[in-house]
Order: structure tokens, then sequence, then C-alpha cells
């Protein structure tokens, strides 16, 4: 149980660094747009959420107001949550329930 324990934690951690790069990789987008500057891509933003940071790519899309009108954001990033969310349940279940 000890080695399920780590994993966790790790798991926990990569996701808490993931969500937080995530909203401020929105709020610096943000920034860059109102500034004329170089921006973050779209397929970057995304990216990063579906490597796990939906919850702060969603908290910066509403924190920040950004992307709030484009449709691939305003449905995609919930579903990507959704997702995520998913794929926890079916890890919890496996492990807790199942084995």
């Amino acid at each position: 149980m000890c080695d399920v324990r780590y994993m966790v934690y790790g798991i926990l951690l990569y996701l808490a660094a993931i969500n937080i790069v995530a909203f401020f990789l929105y709020g610096i987008d943000k920034w860059k747009a109102r500034h004329d500057k170089w921006r973050v891509t779209e397929a970057r933003l995304i990216a990063v959420a579906l490597l796990g940071g939906s919850v702060g790519a969603l908290l910066g899309m509403k924190i920040w107001h950004h992307k709030t009108q484009h449709n691939k954001f305003r449905v995609g990033l919930p579903l990507i949550l959704c997702l995520h969310l998913a794929i926890a349940a079916a890890l919890v279940y496996y492990f807790y329930f199942y084995r």
C-alpha cells in the first residue's frame, strides 16, 4: 500500500504543477494579446489542458476573461475536464474496489 500512496502523491503534485502552469499560461497569453506581442498558440493552450491542466485552464479562462468566446475553448475545456474526471474515477475504482 505504501507504493500506491507515493504514486498518488506524485500524481497530485504533477496535477497541481500543470494546473498552475495552465492558469498562468492563459494569463500570459491575455497579457500578450493586449500588448500586441507574440502569443501562446491555441494548440499549446489546449495541449496543456489535455496534459492534466484542465482545471487551471478553465480557471484561467474565467479569471483572465480569455478565450471565452471561442467554442473550442468554451466547449472543449469542459469536455477535457470530464475526460479527466472519468479517468480518475476509473483509476479509483480499479485501485480501491476492483483489486
